[in-house]
């Protein structure tokens, strides 16, 4: 059994205390309104009705504990969705036009303690939050059992930032369609990921980002249940920034086990010079014996690789 390193222990505790709530402990919708406007004190019995309160100014929607088949899109303005109490509100199964939870494409979006679970839409990209412009912060919420956790459109002006939240039972490649993945940002100026974990994918990747920079820390990759999943970390059209103090473990059930993490391997839109990847703890499942390269690059820049800790079979570097 992989050890924990000291440095990760508090950041999981605050997800493992997320994760202990159960669905059928919080409280359902009814004729109520949960909704409220921080700023006005103003309460709705809708979210969009919250989001359209506010519309192109500032705020934030302080949310009730409890279970909700509802959604909003957020067309403008600096909006926070945070719950009363982190990991006691519920979004279960809610999309608006066909595509998330939460639609943003405002200035900026907040979210905070919120969980998004059994969202499913026609075109198979159903997600927690759908990111179509301008900036996200997310922090100790919770994606699970959908197609996807987090999709975005391109902003390169943009930046993301994902911090204590968890990513689980999330992706698909079946149908015939394209694939979806726990995480995928489009064209992103950045994007931050920092104490999360990603767990049991269900095709995919786990984080791929098409970002020019790309920062993904002291966070944890358990694909030890994973089903049919394909890369950790896919920065498919290159990138810079650093991928450091994370703990990785590779499943069984692979469409891909060839690398952990891949760079460029769609093209070469950003450079990746420089992207530096260190610290890191890369092994297979127990019972799991194979071949693969931590890191496989396909961009043929210089990148800082630096001491990582790898198990048996895996091979620093794989240039392709």
């Amino acid at each position: 059994m992989m050890n924990t390193p000291k440095a990760f222990k508090p950041a999981l505790a605050i997800i493992g205390l997320i994760a202990a709530i159960p669905a059928t402990a919080l409280w359902a919708q009814g004729a109520r309104t949960p909704y409220t406007v921080a700023e006005t004190g103003r309460s709705f019995a809708a979210l969009q009705e919250a989001v359209n309160a506010i519309g192109e100014g500032t705020g934030t929607i302080r949310i009730e504990s409890g279970t909700y088949r509802d959604c909003a899109v957020q067309a403008a303005g600096d909006i926070g969705f945070v719950a009363q109490v982190p990991g006691q509100v519920v979004f279960d199964g809610g999309a608006c036009e066909g595509k998330a939870t939460i639609v943003a494409r405002g200035r900026s979006t907040r979210v905070e303690g919120l969980i998004f679970q059994n969202i499913t839409v026609p075109d198979a990209n159903g997600s927690g939050i759908r990111l179509e412009r301008g900036n996200l912060i997310v922090r100790q919420s919770w994606f699970r059992d959908s197609e996807q956790g987090i999709l975005s459109a391109d902003d390169p002006t943009g930046a993301v930032l994902i911090e204590k939240s968890t990513f689980s039972r999330l992706g698909r490649c079946d149908r015939g369609l394209s694939c979806a993945h726990s995480v995928y940002f489009g064209d992103y100026g950045s994007v931050t990921i920092r104490r999360s974990r990603f767990e049991a994918g269900r095709g995919g990747h786990y984080v791929k980002s098409r970002a020019g920079r790309i920062e993904v820390s002291e966070s944890s990759f358990d694909d030890t249940a994973g089903s049919t999943t394909n890369y950790m970390i896919d920065a498919p059209a290159g990138a810079t920034g650093r991928i450091n103090d994370n703990i990785f473990v590779q499943g069984r059930d692979k469409e891909n086990h060839s690398a952990f993490i891949a760079v460029a391997a769609e093209g070469k839109l950003h450079s990746s010079s420089g992207l530096a990847i260190s610290g890191n703890d890369a092994r297979f499942a127990p019972g799991v014996s194979r071949w693969s390269a931590f890191v496989a690059d396909w961009s043929g820049d210089p990148l800082t690789i630096g001491e990582n800790t790898l198990g048996t079979g895996l091979t620093r570097f794989d240039k392709r």
